[in-house]
């Protein structure tokens, strides 16, 4: 486990887990929460999503129309994601054996996903999918992904992703390595269909974005932990040269597709200062708060207006408390809102000042309403 992983409990920047008995699955789960990422149940020891239920099992269902997550669920894998913290402490809470998975395309994220699998070498026009190699071209000691990955960065004039030490790059227990980027310009990045073919970038290395999931680091599976490498806690912009050669392999979608928003992870931070401190109260409100703000992962569907008229209401309650200033309570909402739904303002403004009012009639306290 890395050091940044260990520290989850014990840096004030990271959400704590909740009870001197959570598991570090749990940590896990709310750290990524905090940053914007949607996240996941994996089956306990692998890689891959819990199962769903037997419902969801049956043939022919499809996690459309699926009423499962939003019942709470974690029904079909990634589309399940959440960043809702009470759904978290729901599900790793009863399940600390749950690895954690994360949503790439909600969470904005693209990850090189660089393989070193012990496997014969493909045909050269599968070796950089689009590139022609000439015969002349001596192929001694190509073997893996790491290699194919190192050629098409030279043929750029880039710099390697496995060799960035600019961002988050997680070691897996094959021996492989996610490197991970954030997604620029409001592309819609898209995951590889596999390392056979397809969209891959190279041989043995793919994309995981949009339509994927990629597993947390930290996270623990029978074959071993999915390790942070080197100083970086945190995904850098995506390289221009990485963006043009995703283009370049068919990892964007129809144009018709909308791109989602990632979510900026500063509504705890606001609340805070609006609060003036630390305390219970501000703890209440702040979860709210970022359920309102995690709302602009989806264009639609995400119950932002009820969950901002929560959040609303709740802080009405506050200030009529004394324990939050008005003017503040309404900046950080509408702070919250714009994030989720920017150019909404006359929408979103009646909810809060709705919420505002209702919530100012019953004083509230962190033990309840007084």
């Amino acid at each position: 486990m890395t050091d940044e992983l260990r520290a989850l409990r014990s840096d004030s920047r990271r959400p704590a887990a909740a009870g001197a008995g959570a598991s570090q699955s749990l940590a896990i789960a709310r750290w990524c929460a905090g940053r914007g990422w949607p996240v996941h149940p994996l089956a306990p020891g692998r890689k891959t999503p819990a199962g769903n239920c037997a419902v969801c099992r049956e043939p022919g269902h499809t996690y459309r129309g699926c009423s499962c997550p939003a019942a709470g669920r974690w029904c079909h894998g990634f589309r399940a994601a959440t960043l809702d913290f009470a759904r978290i402490q729901q599900w790793w809470g009863a399940h600390p054996e749950f690895g954690v998975g994360i949503a790439c395309g909600p969470a904005g994220l693209v990850v090189v996903d660089i393989d070193a699998h012990a496997r014969q070498l493909p045909g050269r026009d599968r070796l950089l999918p689009g590139i022609d190699i000439a015969e002349t071209v001596d192929l001694t000691g190509l073997a893996n992904g790491f290699h194919t990955i190192g050629v098409l960065a030279a043929l750029r004039g880039a710099t390697s992703p496995a060799d960035d030490e600019t961002t988050l790059r997680v070691r897996t227990p094959s021996g492989g390595l996610h490197v991970w980027y954030r997604a620029l310009g409001g592309h819609r990045w898209q995951c590889s269909s596999g390392s056979g073919g397809g969209r891959a970038l190279a041989w043995q290395v793919d994309v995981r974005a949009h339509g994927g999931y990629i597993v947390a680091p930290g996270t623990a599976t029978a074959a071993g932990t999915y390790e942070a490498l080197g100083a970086a806690r945190e995904p850098a912009p995506l390289p221009g040269w990485l963006a043009r050669e995703l283009e370049r392999t068919g990892h964007l979608p129809p144009a018709h597709l909308p791109a989602p928003r990632p979510v900026p992870p500063r509504a705890r931070q606001a609340v805070l200062a609006a609060g003036g401190g630390g305390g219970a109260a501000d703890r209440v409100l702040a979860s709210l708060v970022a359920e309102v703000a995690a709302c602009g992962a989806v264009p639609e569907g995400a119950g932002f207006t009820e969950k901002l008229n929560r959040a609303a209401y709740t802080a009405g309650g506050l200030v009529a408390a004394g324990l939050l200033d008005a003017d503040a309570a309404e900046r950080v909402l509408r702070e919250a809102a714009a994030q989720a739904r920017p150019g909404q303002e006359r929408r979103y403004g009646a909810v809060i000042r709705g919420g505002l009012s209702a919530g100012r009639t019953r004083p509230l306290a962190p033990g309840g309403r007084l």
